[in-house]
Formats: C-alpha cells, sequence, structure tokens
C-alpha cells in the first residue's frame, strides 16, 4: 500500500530562469487584469512607501493579483513541464 502511494507523487519541476519568466509573465499579466477590472483598487490600507510603484493599489489589491499570478504561474509552470517544453 505505501509503494502505491509513492507512485502517486508528481515529479516536481526545478527552478530555472525559464519557470521565473513564465511565473514573472504570469504575475503580470495578473496584475494588468486587475488593473483594468479592480473598481476600486486603492480602498483599504495602503502599501508601505511610494505609492506609485504599486499602480494605486491598496495592500488587498497588490496581494490579491499577485496571488492570482501565482495561481496562473503555478498552472502555467506545470502545463508547460508537462508538455515537456521547460
Amino acid at each position: 500500500m505505501i509503494e502505491s502511494l509513492f507512485a502517486l507523487t508528481p515529479a516536481t519541476v526545478t527552478w530555472t530562469p525559464a519557470v521565473g519568466m513564465v511565473m514573472l509573465a504570469c504575475n503580470v499579466a495578473a496584475i494588468t487584469l486587475g488593473k483594468a477590472t479592480i473598481q476600486q483598487p486603492n480602498v483599504g490600507p495602503a502599501m508601505p512607501g511610494d505609492a506609485k510603484f504599486f499602480g494605486g493599489f491598496s495592500a488587498g489589491a497588490v496581494l490579491g493579483t499577485t496571488s492570482l499570478g501565482h495561481v496562473l504561474g503555478f498552472g502555467a509552470i506545470q502545463g508547460l513541464a508537462a508538455q515537456g517544453l521547460l
């Protein structure tokens, strides 16, 4: 039984600059999507420092868009790795 559980563990992708670029691209896409669709991006606690650096987003908007970017990036990396492209 234990041996069959080990067979279910997926192979992990080793980090390379290409993997980092895919994650970066997905985060940029999510931030762009958030910038276009969030109706009140500056409501809530402000980001520390210069607000212009964060595009006028509040802390919640930054966390939300980058969280979505990481979910998209995870899926993209796993999909590209499964196809042998990463």
